[in-house]
C-alpha cells in the first residue's frame, strides 16, 4: 500500500505519513507539519452551524507576530490542562474551580482577588519571606515568628519600635522604642491654665478602669500646692491649689485598660 505525507480520506485531512520523498535536503518542513494560513475554525457544532471557538495557530504569512498560538474570545478548557514553560496573562483572568500550583509562582504586577479565597491546607514558607512593597493583609495567624531581633509568639514581641528616615540628618535613621511596664495602659497629657478641670476623652469610660487612674501634676513658672480629685464618675479630673492661687501646670494622666484581659507579667516558657 502506498504511503502519502498528506492524505485526504472523506472529511479528514491526514498529515504525517511516512513518505519523505517530496522533501529536499534543505527543507524546513518535516512529516507531521500542518501549515494553515489565516484563521482556523475548529469544533463546529452541527446543531448550531457556527464555530464555537476561534483559534489562530501561527501568524499569517507576511505578518511578523512572535506568537505560536493566539486565542481571541472565550476559551473553555474541559479536563486537565498542563502548562509547561512561561505563561503570560494580560488583562482579566477568571478562574473557576480548583487550581493546583506546583513549583515557583512569581508575581511582578498587581494581583487582585474580588471573590472568596479559601485555603483549607497548611501553607509553609521554605525560604525567607521578603516584602518588596507595601502589602495590606487583614489578618495573619501563625504560631511563631522569628525576626532579626528575636523570636516572639503571636503579637508579643521583644521589641516595639519605629524606624524612619531622619528628619534633619541626611543618610541617618531615627529609631524610637516604646516604654514598657507591667500593665496594658494608656495615657493623655497636656497643659492646664485658667481652669480647674482636665476633661478625659469620652471613650475612656468604656476603655479604662477608673480605679487605676493616676495623675502627675507639674507647676509651671512658680510653686503651687496642687492636688487632684476624680470627679463626674471618672470623666473629669478636678485640679485644686491649696494656696488658693490660680492654676498653671502640665499634666499626665495614666490608666489601665479594662476592655482586654489583664496582662500576665510572669509566665512559664512556651
Amino acid at each position: 500500500m502506498a504511503h502519502y505525507s498528506i492524505l485526504s480520506v472523506g472529511d479528514k485531512l491526514v498529515v504525517g505519513a511516512l513518505d519523505m520523498s517530496f522533501l529536499d535536503a534543505n527543507s524546513k518542513l518535516f512529516p507531521g507539519t500542518l501549515v494553515a494560513n489565516g484563521p482556523v475554525y475548529m469544533g463546529l457544532n452541527a446543531s448550531v452551524g457556527v464555530a464555537r471557538a476561534t483559534v489562530m495557530i501561527g501568524p499569517p504569512i507576511g505578518i511578523a507576530v512572535p506568537a505560536s498560538l493566539e486565542v481571541v474570545g472565550v476559551s473553555n478548557f474541559m479536563g486537565v490542562v498542563n502548562k509547561l514553560s512561561i505563561t503570560n496573562r494580560f488583562g482579566l483572568a477568571n478562574i473557576f474551580g480548583f487550581t493546583s500550583k506546583v513549583g515557583a509562582s512569581m508575581k511582578s504586577a498587581f494581583s487582585a482577588t474580588t471573590g472568596v479565597s479559601a485555603k483549607a491546607a497548611v501553607q509553609t514558607q521554605a525560604g525567607p519571606l521578603q516584602c518588596a512593597a507595601i502589602q495590606t493583609i487583614p489578618l495573619i495567624k501563625c504560631d511563631k515568628i522569628v525576626a532579626t531581633n528575636g523570636t516572639f509568639l503571636t503579637v508579643s514581641a521583644p521589641f516595639k519600635q519605629f524606624n524612619i528616615p531622619h528628619p534633619i540628618k541626611e543618610g541617618y535613621r531615627l529609631v524610637h522604642t516604646c516604654l514598657e511596664g507591667p500593665e496594658i495602659g494608656v495615657y493623655i497629657r497636656g497643659k492646664l491654665k485658667g481652669s480647674n478641670y482636665i476633661n478625659l476623652p469620652d471613650y475612656w469610660k468604656n476603655l479604662v478602669d477608673i480605679e487605676t487612674i493616676t495623675v502627675n501634676l507639674t507647676p509651671h513658672e512658680n510653686y503651687q500646692e496642687l492636688y487632684y480629685e476624680i470627679s463626674d464618675w471618672g470623666t473629669k479630673i478636678k485640679v485644686l491649689n491649696n494656696a488658693g492661687s490660680s492654676i498653671d501646670c502640665s499634666y499626665i494622666v495614666y490608666a489601665e485598660r479594662k476592655d482586654v484581659a489583664k496582662l500576665i507579667v510572669e509566665r512559664e516558657e512556651v
